[in-house]
C-alpha cells in the first residue's frame, strides 16, 4: 500500500499552476518557487518536482510522459 500524500490534490495543482504561470513572466520568474511555496506552505522541492513534471507532461521540458515524480 503506497504512503498517504502529504498535500492534497487540489492544493498540488493550485501551487503547480500559480508557479507555472510565475515562471513565464519575467517580472516574477526570479524566485517564484520558493515565493508561492512558502506562501501556500508547502515545501519548495517538492513544488519543483511538480512544476517539473507539469513542464514535461505540456511538452515544454524534454523528460517522460505521464512518469509519476511523487
Amino acid at each position: 500500500m503506497a504512503a498517504p500524500r502529504k498535500y492534497p490534490d487540489e492544493l498540488r495543482e493550485r501551487a503547480t499552476r500559480m508557479a507555472v504561470e510565475a515562471r513565464r513572466d519575467p517580472d516574477t520568474a526570479t524566485g517564484a518557487i520558493k515565493r508561492i511555496a512558502d506562501q501556500l506552505g508547502v515545501h519548495p522541492e517538492a513544488l519543483r518536482m511538480w512544476v517539473k513534471r507539469a513542464e514535461v507532461d505540456a511538452g515544454d521540458r524534454p523528460g517522460i510522459l505521464g512518469a509519476t515524480a511523487y
